[in-house]
C-alpha cells in the first residue's frame, strides 16, 4: 500500500474513463485516496473492456476501493446529445437533468453521497473525459450544495 493511499482523505471529485485503461484508472483512484467509486451512468454498462459494472466492481474490490452503482442518477438517453451541443444545447441538456434528478429517491442519494463526502474520499464516474460535458458536473454541483462548508 503506497503512502498516498495510506492518508486518510475526504471529499468528493468526478472522474470519466473516457481515453483511459483500467488499471491506470484504478491505480488514479487508489492514489487519490478514494474509497468508494459512485458510478452515475444510467445504464452500467461499457464496450470498453474493465468499465462494466461487474467487471469493474470486481477490479476495484480487489484495489480496497468500493464500487456502487445508483441509476436514479443517471442521465437519460435521450437527454445525452445535449451535453455535447452548443452553450444553449449544453444549459437545456443540464436544466433537463437537474429537474430529472428532483425525486424523492435521487435526493436521498444525493443527501447521502453529500453526508459520506464529509468522512471519506468519494469519486463519481461517468464516461466522459470532460467533466463540464457529463451530467456528474450536475451531480457534483448537486452534493456540494448539500453539503455547504463550515
Amino acid at each position: 500500500m503506497t503512502a498516498a493511499r495510506t492518508r486518510r482523505r475526504v471529499g468528493v471529485v468526478g472522474v470519466g474513463y473516457e481515453g483511459r485503461d483500467l488499471g491506470e484508472f484504478i491505480d488514479s483512484l487508489a492514489a487519490a485516496g478514494v474509497q468508494t467509486l459512485v458510478d452515475v451512468r444510467f445504464t452500467p454498462i461499457s464496450r470498453k473492456r474493465g468499465f462494466s459494472k461487474t467487471a469493474l466492481r470486481t477490479a476495484l474490490a480487489e484495489a480496497g476501493i468500493a464500487y456502487e452503482h445508483h441509476r436514479e442518477l443517471g442521465n437519460a438517453k435521450e437527454n445525452r446529445a445535449g451535453f455535447a451541443g452548443d452553450a444553449e444545447e449544453l444549459a437545456t441538456a443540464r436544466q433537463r437533468y437537474a429537474d430529472a434528478i428532483d425525486t424523492s429517491e435521487a435526493c436521498a442519494v444525493l443527501d447521502d453521497l453529500a453526508r459520506r463526502a464529509k468522512t471519506g474520499a468519494l469519486a463519481v464516474l461517468c464516461f466522459e473525459a470532460d467533466q463540464s460535458r457529463c451530467h456528474r458536473d450536475v451531480v457534483l454541483a448537486e452534493i456540494a450544495r448539500r453539503s455547504p462548508s463550515a
